[in-house]
């Protein structure tokens, strides 16, 4: 009986031991990270310059994949179809966590995903052209009273976090503005250069037109001012009482992904998000580090998904 014992735990334990193995020498090829918004914008930008030091912390490539449409939710959707093996995550955006709150959607935020690592938020703002007549938010402002429905503000992407905080903004000044949705900044900012739009709600993708004088923005959306642009005003300042929105956004993979891959993958990003080649790039962008480990960044999303479910539900937004 007990050589019949050591013999069945001789063939078990090959069985058990290249699945370790595998998880022990993950990665052993390019490590795709689908983002949910297209080339040219603050994500692309940041994403891109992370990636590059994952490759390094990783000795393997990191690829960007840009899957832009669904509100920024397709790379989330993606995972339901995606093998659980690390090599294809994907960038949980904010709408991905709000969107199934207004709509029927094939995932449920707060059970569909494995968390892997918290990285940012944007530093948002709404911008206008150099030469146009506004001044200031207040101008702005004016302008729509005056002339209802006549502004058209472009945004992200529908149902995104610019395009709700500008409905937000219009219900509290009691405004009437056209919404443009656009897949992106990157899309965005040529139709505002192009004067199709009066002003766009977007994210710091746009920094060195605004630097260079090209662009103009009229107030940023972080608690405090932003280090680029140190003389344009918070909503808090303009009275919007503690009105911050950043939209902050992190790494997630399929449902069901071995917890030892999960922390490969997180170590070797934890490495890539500290590097000072990543910082240069948030630096960048006035976007801050917000490294939040697997297991906060999972408690992270069940308490955003709360506050999403609230807001919906407050601003009457389910379609």
């Amino acid at each position: 009986m007990k050589r019949r014992e050591l013999l069945a735990g001789a063939i078990a334990a090959p069985a058990f031991a290249p699945g370790l193995s595998r998880a022990q020498s993950f990665p052993t090829r390019p490590i795709t990270i689908q983002i949910s918004f297209p080339a040219g914008g603050a994500t692309d930008v940041q994403m891109r310059g992370f990636a590059e030091a994952a490759t390094r912390a990783f000795g393997q490539q990191v690829i960007i994949e840009n899957r832009p449409g669904g509100g920024g939710t397709l790379p989330a959707a993606n995972m339901r179809n995606t093998r659980p093996d690390g090599y294809t995550i994907a960038q949980f955006a904010l709408p991905a966590i709000r969107l199934p709150f207004m709509q029927r959607m094939a995932f449920n935020p707060r059970t569909d995903f494995t968390p892997i690592i918290h990285l940012t938020g944007y530093l948002f703002m709404v911008l206008i052209r150099a030469e146009s007549p506004y001044r200031t938010w207040a101008d702005l402002v004016a302008d729509a009273r005056r002339r209802p429905g006549a502004l058209k503000f472009g945004n992200t992407g529908a149902n995104g976090t610019p395009h709700l905080t500008m409905i937000d903004l219009a219900e509290r000044e009691r405004l009437e503005v056209t919404h443009v949705p656009f897949r992106g900044e990157g899309d965005g900012i040529p139709s505002l250069m192009g004067e199709h739009i009066d002003a766009m709600a977007a994210g710091s993708g746009a920094m060195q037109l605004i630097l260079d004088g090209k662009l103009r923005p009229l107030n940023v959306w972080s608690r405090s001012r932003a280090p680029k642009l140190p003389d344009v005003p918070t909503l808090i300042e303009l009275g919007y009482d503690n009105m911050v929105v950043t939209s902050p956004y992190g790494l997630v993979g399929p449902l069901g992904m071995d917890p030892e891959i999960v922390a490969r993958l997180h170590d070797g990003f934890r490495t890539a998000a500290h590097d000072p080649q990543h910082i240069a790039t948030l630096a960048r962008l006035d976007m801050p580090l917000e490294y939040l480990n697997s297991a906060d960044y999972g408690r992270f999303i069940a308490r955003t998904a709360d506050e999403e479910e609230a807001r919906v539900t407050r601003l009457g937004l389910r379609i």
